[in-house]
């Protein structure tokens, strides 16, 4: 198999089970799981950084790129406070929705600030998921938040980075040096208002390997991207999703009634056209011969 499609699914399945992961931690509150995933991540890239030698571009960045990657720490921030929220409230089916949603999202927003021209079978599939998240608003009586925050946070992320002139791994850098004063911050004052007091040394192991565990996904999957289609890499995205659906279903019992399985149905039937004609865009490319 292809080495691209084994790092590319290597990060897609440990984001897939991230669950597993923020469970063991749940009684911790959100927002100082993220302060440490934030400096711990820092100082995994760091010593990977140090390691490698490779330091000599942080002097040569500019202050535009600084004022960039201000916005994409804030939106990965945001996307990682509600991601942890949501596995520790049981609501990783929720959270799995927020991800299959993700790439429509993308079409949306190409559209919207790159200008980009959606295919008709693209806009379809955009609307299909968008009747997906209408019925399930109607079903329950509320929108669905947490899907919603994650997909477009993470969406606008995605955006940011698109158009970003740093690597996987120097973009986190920079995004979690930003953070890093928040972070901390924060940390010092739990520690001083008693608020950390019963946390275990198990806990603060699991609070430490969010760094490298963060930051490790990361770079497989840079190191994926790098190596196969972007066709490819759209199929192998949905590995993340499914499997946090799997785990919400069927370990964690979260409830899967008529109205969100028909919700669910109508996203996955919406990928499943998306993923269709990518793949038969890819292939058309691949046929054009030139003159």
């Amino acid at each position: 198999m292809n080495s691209g499609i084994l790092f590319a699914l290597g990060a897609y399945l440990s984001w897939g089970l991230f669950p597993l992961y923020f469970r063991q931690i749940a009684t911790i509150p959100a927002l100082q799981i993220v302060a440490h995933r934030t400096l711990w991540s820092l100082v995994f890239v760091a010593v990977v950084l140090l390691a490698t030698g490779h330091l000599k571009w942080l002097r040569d960045v500019s202050a535009a790129t600084w004022r960039r990657f201000g916005l994409s720490a804030a939106l990965i921030a945001v996307n990682w406070l509600t991601y942890v929220w949501a596995v520790g409230h049981g609501h990783v089916l929720d959270a799995s929705l927020g991800y299959f949603i993700n790439p429509l999202v993308n079409v949306a927003l190409g559209f919207a600030v790159l200008h980009e021209r959606p295919r008709p079978m693209q806009w379809m599939a955009v609307g299909l998921a968008a009747f997906g998240v209408v019925w399930l608003t109607v079903a329950a009586g509320r929108l669905p938040w947490v899907a919603l925050v994650l997909a477009v946070s993470f969406g606008l992320y995605g955006l940011m980075r698109k158009t970003a002139a740093l690597g996987a791994i120097e973009g986190l850098t920079l995004e979690t040096l930003i953070l890093a004063p928040l972070a901390a911050g924060g940390l010092l004052w739990w520690s001083q208002d008693g608020s950390m007091a019963g946390q275990t040394a198990a806990d603060w192991a699991w609070l430490i390997g969010t760094g490298p565990v963060t930051a490790g996904s990361l770079l497989l999957f840079a190191a994926g991207a790098r190596r196969i289609p972007l066709a490819t890499l759209g199929i192998v995205q949905y590995a993340s999703p499914t499997l946090q659906f799997l785990l919400g279903v069927f370990l964690f019992k979260e409830p899967m009634d008529a109205s969100r399985l028909v919700a669910f149905g109508f996203i996955w039937g919406a990928l499943a056209a998306y993923s269709a004609e990518g793949l038969w865009q890819a292939r058309r490319a691949l046929t054009v011969k030139p003159l």
